[in-house]
């Protein structure tokens, strides 16, 4: 059973007490097995009598709950000596423990809010840190709220728990600011979108830092930063910053290469390469288009054909990631073919910059977003590139001449300082190999756990880009429906573009961060939405 719209939290009552010792029991016997089984199926806390429970309740139904003691000594004495000597000097801890949610409802917000709930109680008591014992399994979203982890590894087999602790106050900041947001009833929700996506805490606080000026120093010193952390990321060592989206950021390459005044190929396999051929059209450049069906990724030894064909061709548009199918065309294919013909080769890499790896050596210009996989906010694009931009002011509109971006050091124009904190703490992130890696896993089983659903996936696996998969409903259902069904039960999938919706195709994207608990929701819930949606009218 999921979550149906009307999710409540409080204090728990003396007559929900039942009720905790059977979910206790579920979690702590059942799933995680750190406890003996009984034919009763039910874990009485051996602190029951001492401790304060924060619930989440479905209806009538109790399908979370976290608890709360203030009296020593903890469990945590029991499990790490001189446990005060990891813990800052002149706290009053609480310990909170026994978190549990039911599956089907492990959401991003259940937790922060169980805890937050919790903590607001014992702020009241006062009390100002919180500890922990951290399931492994979990130890990335308690890092994601702020949580520190101290001391050993305690437990065994797989009832293992790192020790951590937070201050209460930056807990109910971070809490308040990580959970999902909710609709007029209060329903808690986790989204799979392109964008926006769920930020990491260091962002949104970088986000929420006082401005400066764009002429500062301290911004500048962000600038070089970020160039820095995006060119080690890439491979490309300069970068321009414009306030805009990456159709701002592609109509920039349209201009650079008309600069060129030579003709070229545009590539198209989905409906982000059928608007680059808008641009090219729009910029009145001389070209031929190479397209390839939909689904598919594009052909190498056509688009190497065909640019050995074109009398003067000097450059190539095309899309690495093709965001509207999920498909991860050939990025070094294509960079082989420019080496040999001495092309240009453009790039929109909106999608792929921060889902998977990108090596934009061989690139000419390449574009991508602050609000995708990189893991900010919207707001801000960049057009990476190598060779010195001379300005052209008698050819190109000026926020769209890339030269003067270089000539002024980056900072021609107004640059918002938060949203480049916020994109300075996305790109900085020490573990990339790590996101990729995870990325990559997470599409795997998703992508296998979708097919075992019973649904058809657009991209063949052997081109299948991580940070998107791209489910077609079967035919007779429409996406609408099934996007409002998910979307009752608290999971907000990507389909309303009209692109999508007229080829009744649904996309799970992975560019944000995520829980596994949350992801693992996605495949049973999709299938039975789009089973019980019934057949569109008319069909």
């Amino acid at each position: 059973m999921g979550t149906n719209g009307r999710l409540s939290y409080g204090i728990a009552e003396e007559s929900e007490f039942e009720a905790i010792h059977r979910l206790n029991y579920e979690t702590f016997v059942e799933e995680i097995p750190q406890h003996a089984a009984n034919p009763e199926r039910r874990l009485v806390d051996k602190f029951h009598p001492e401790n304060t429970y924060a619930v989440c309740r479905d209806g009538g139904r109790l399908v979370g709950m976290v608890a709360g003691r203030a009296r020593r000594p903890f469990s945590l004495d029991a499990k790490v000596g001189d446990l005060d000597s990891f813990l800052p000097p002149g706290r009053r801890p609480v310990e909170i423990r026994l978190l549990s949610v039911a599956r089907g409802y492990r959401m991003r917000a259940v937790f922060p809010r169980l805890v937050g709930l919790l903590a607001e109680h014992f702020r009241g008591q006062g009390c100002d840190l919180a500890l922990i014992s951290g399931t492994l399994r979990q130890e990335r979203l308690y890092r994601h709220l702020g949580f520190e982890p101290f001391g050993p590894v305690v437990g065994a087999g797989e009832a293992r728990f790192q020790p951590m602790f937070l201050t209460l106050e930056r807990f109910v900041e971070n809490g308040r600011a990580l959970a999902a947001p909710a609709d007029s009833d209060g329903a808690a929700r986790v989204a799979f979108l392109p964008g926006p996506v769920q930020v990491r805490a260091e962002v949104r606080r970088a986000l929420a830092a006082e401005p400066v000026s764009h002429r500062s120093g301290a911004f500048a010193a962000d600038l070089r930063a970020m160039s820095r952390a995006l060119g080690a990321l890439t491979g490309a060592p300069a970068v321009e910053l414009l306030v805009g989206s990456g159709t701002l950021a592609n109509d920039a390459v349209g201009g650079q290469i008309s600069l060129l005044d030579a003709p070229g190929l545009v590539l198209s396999n989905g409906e982000f390469g059928e608007r680059l051929l808008d641009h090219a059209a729009r910029w009145r450049l001389r070209f031929e288009a190479v397209r390839a069906p939909w689904g598919e990724p594009l052909p190498p030894e056509e688009v190497r054909a065909r640019a050995a064909a074109l009398p003067g061709a000097r450059w190539i548009w095309a899309v690495h990631h093709e965001t509207s199918t999920g498909v991860l065309n050939d990025l070094d294919a294509l960079a082989a073919i420019a080496r040999e013909r001495d092309l240009a080769l453009c790039v929109d890499a909106v999608s792929s910059v921060g889902a998977v790896p990108v090596d934009l050596r061989g690139v000419a210009f390449a574009t991508c977003v602050s609000g995708k996989a990189l893991g900010s906010i919207p707001g801000l694009s960049m057009v990476l590139h190598h060779a010195p931009i001379p300005p052209a002011p008698g050819r190109l509109p000026r926020y769209l001449d890339l030269g003067l971006f270089a000539e002024a050091g980056g900072v021609p124009f107004t640059v918002p300082s938060n949203l480049l904190r916020g994109l300075l703490a996305a790109v900085a992130r020490p573990d990339w190999p790590g996101r990729f890696a995870r990325i990559a896993d997470a599409s795997s089983r998703l992508r296998a756990r979708l097919r075992e659903a019973g649904l058809r996936l657009v991209a063949p696996d052997s081109h299948a880009a991580p940070g998107v998969v791209t489910v077609e409903l079967p035919a007779g259902r429409e996406s609408g429906p099934v996007l409002d069904a998910l979307e009752a039960r608290g999971l907000v999938l990507h389909g309303r573009s009209g692109y999508l919706a007229k080829r009744r195709w649904i996309q799970v994207c992975l560019m944000g961060e995520w829980d596994d608990d949350e992801l693992e929701r996605v495949p049973p819930l999709l299938a039975e939405a789009a089973r019980d949606a019934g057949p569109a009218a008319g069909r």
